[in-house]
């Protein structure tokens, strides 16, 4: 039988893994909220990814609470749990793959993104930041900020969006990366539990 200290951490454990799932639905639902920089930063796809990952964290808190109610002597439900974080590890880390390379050529892959979204969005990415087109002056949209011909001829809106993408993404692929370390303690703890 597991110890009542063995039980603490894995239930603290378990917790968090709930507590993760749980913010990460709620900064998907958040997000969404219309926001230029943002929008051009972290698409739908990467709110939907972070929203599909914390339903499974949730669910991997369901999983684990119906494998924990199990008599002692019947472990197959701690093994499921065990392999469903496995999975959960997986897809974490794809996800946080996925955002940490957006962030190895980011001006190259935000000038292809501005250059593809529309005219309203780039102005109110211009209006936001207080300058004009991306790398130069020749993608300016006039409008706003820009319909100004001295201010139309500053510079361009490239360090001034990496510079607030960069922060971003790091912020999200290094906090994605730490999931990761939840699960990992708790796939151990769930070890313990069944060696015991």
């Amino acid at each position: 039988m597991p110890s009542k200290q063995l039980m603490a951490v894995w239930g603290l454990l378990d917790f968090l893994m709930l507590a993760a799932g749980g913010g990460m639905i709620a900064l998907a639902v958040i997000l969404r909220a219309p926001d230029a920089i943002r929008a051009l930063v972290l698409t739908d796809f990467d709110l939907n990814f972070g929203l599909v990952l914390g339903v499974m964290y949730v669910v991997g808190f369901v999983v684990s609470v119906g494998a924990i109610i199990q008599r002692n002597h019947v472990t197959i439900g701690l093994a499921i749990l065990n392999w469903f974080l496995i999975l959960n590890s997986v897809v974490t880390i794809v996800f946080g793959s996925n955002l940490w390379f957006m962030t190895l050529q980011e001006e190259q892959n935000f000038g292809n993104v501005w250059n593809a979204t529309t005219a309203e969005r780039r102005i109110a990415v211009q209006d936001q930041l207080q300058c004009c087109g991306f790398a130069n002056n020749t993608a300016v949209e006039v409008g706003g900020f820009c319909a100004d011909p001295t201010r139309a001829a500053d510079n361009g809106c490239d360090i001034k969006f990496t510079t607030i993408a960069d922060t971003m993404l790091m912020d999200a692929f290094t906090t994605v990366y730490a999931l990761t370390g939840i699960l990992l303690m708790l796939f151990l703890a769930t070890m313990c539990v069944i060696k015991k």
